[in-house]
């Protein structure tokens, strides 16, 4: 009796389990059993961008196009995937939706957010019946990263959280005709580049009692205890200075050819508008895309909805008829995604000079928004400091729910110029980059933002047909259209400007 007892709490277990294996219940929202296996709460590198979009591909032939639209300078693929409903009509014969991310190499998750998109899509494409509309009215056009090469320095070489924001073309940044002589080293070996300090009598910073990971400036007049040295680094070149020829230093948005300023006025330009291959390349694929009705650039950081102009001399391109739409979709924005704001980039952030928002809008008459991704916001969803080297937030969040990771601990170094130092701070992928388990959630925000935008392009709908007998066997016939959407057919800066 004892043996078949046995068998049977064996069996009944068995069955039990595999009864509720097999009735787990889909979480609203989510895709059920999705073709396309994907985990939303990593930065994938660029072997895992490219399998990604060749496997949604093939998953969905009837929906996905993948194509290399361009070289990097270091001659990486620059991809971008083609969405719709093919069976409903030819992509370039449909309103479309353009996406980029990641121009800036050291903001990564605005690919994690194109890519969910594109996912999501095709995952809940006959599953959900607002997608499946979407994707037989619309075509979206969805570039991953636009900065391959830079997103390859930032993932595989040591960097901090704001190196390198450059693409990887070498320049004397320290005009001492020498190129890439001074880099930043990553003394301790980690794949991070932190801060080095120095005890010093004539120091002007203290650890901070609360947060002893951070290091303070004392009050005027008091002493402290060490003095900050800057990033870990040593004089390469022997010319008395640290770190001074980084890798880059350009800014791929400020290579676009709208309101475009030399260097002297807008820091970070290149040589002339459109002067990098990569920046070169998406133009003319967006150009050559006349469809294109509204736009998105994910940026990060500072939870903002950014229209143009990007500087008060730019005015004139945003006229009442065009904010009032920019408004309807910026203010429903502010709702979807908690702790974002819509702003207007010169007035509410600072200057910019030639850069991808104001392209689209002023060169092409397309709606656009850049989104700065991540804010102290969604650590604790308290209205706090948005500065965020400045903000305790951020050491809070580390302290109870990351248990220490964000942060490379304090440790000694013999340096070879400065004598005893210690090194620590952040981490390259801590602040302006989401903890992992916070990007799904900002994923699917800033896509329902897009998918908002997206659904207020251009719908054109046939409401009446009417016909009248002519003469000589002619007929008269009118006909009645109507765009259902907020976005017009034509923006009003590209009417005025015969765009």
């Amino acid at each position: 009796m004892k043996s078949i007892y046995i068998f049977l709490t064996l069996f009944l277990s068995t069955s039990v389990f595999a009864q509720d294996h097999s009735a787990g219940l889909r979480a609203i929202g989510t895709p059920h059993n999705p073709k396309v296996t994907m985990s939303w709460n990593k930065y994938h590198n660029l072997d895992e961008i490219a399998d990604f979009c060749n496997r949604l591909a093939k998953a969905y032939p009837d929906l996905v196009s993948v194509e290399v639209i361009g070289k990097s300078y270091e001659k990486r693929d620059i991809l971008a995937m083609t969405i719709t409903d093919r069976k409903a009509g030819k992509p370039e014969h449909k309103p479309a939706f353009y996406i980029q991310a990641n121009i800036h190499s050291n903001e990564l998750q605005g690919t994690e957010f194109s890519m969910y998109t594109a996912w999501y899509l095709c995952e809940n494409y006959g599953k959900v019946d607002f997608i499946t509309q979407l994707m037989k009215d619309k075509t979206f056009y969805i570039l991953p990263t636009i900065n391959p090469d830079g997103r390859y320095d930032f993932i595989t070489k040591a960097n901090n959280a704001n190196t390198p924001r450059s693409g990887v073309i070498p320049m004397d940044d320290d005009a001492d005709w020498e190129i890439n002589e001074d880099m930043m080293d990553d003394l301790d070996g980690d794949g991070h580049i932190t801060m080095m300090r120095r005890k010093s009598p004539n120091g002007r910073f203290d650890i901070d009692p609360e947060y002893p990971k951070r290091m303070v400036p004392v009050k005027p007049g008091e002493a402290g205890t060490y003095e900050m040295l800057g990033m870990e680094g040593i004089d390469n070149d022997g010319d008395a200075r640290v770190n001074e020829d980084r890798t880059g230093y350009y800014d791929p948005n400020r290579d676009w050819g709208w309101n475009w300023q030399p260097d002297y006025v807008q820091g970070g330009a290149y040589k002339y508008p459109f002067s990098t291959p990569e920046i070169r390349a998406v133009k003319t694929f967006i150009m050559t895309h006349p469809n294109i009705g509204g736009g998105q650039s994910y940026h990060n950081y500072g939870g903002m909805f950014l229209r143009g102009p990007g500087a008060e001399e730019d005015l004139n391109t945003y006229d009442r008829s065009d904010i009032a739409v920019y408004d309807l979709i910026g203010k429903a924005g502010e709702t979807m995604i908690p702790g974002y704001r819509y702003l207007t980039t010169y007035k509410d952030l600072y200057s910019v000079f030639g850069g991808d928002l104001d392209f689209m809008h002023g060169a092409l008459g397309i709606y656009a928004f850049v989104n700065e991704n991540m804010i102290s916001y969604l650590l604790f969803h308290r209205k706090t400091e948005t500065n965020r080297f400045q903000n305790n937030e951020f050491y809070e969040f580390d302290k109870y729910l990351l248990f220490g990771d964000a942060y490379v601990k304090w440790k000694a170094y013999k340096h070879p110029q400065f004598g005893e130092v210690e090194i620590g701070g952040p981490k390259k992928n801590y602040i302006r980059n989401h903890p992992g388990f916070l990007l799904e959630e900002d994923a699917h925000r800033n896509m329902a933002f897009t998918l908002y935008h997206a659904y207020h392009t251009p719908k054109l709908e046939l409401t009446e047909v009417k016909t009248k007998k002519l003469s000589n066997n002619l007929k008269e016939i009118t006909i009645t259209i109507t765009n259902s959407r907020m976005i017009p057919t034509h923006s009003s800066h590209n009417e005025k400007n015969m765009i």
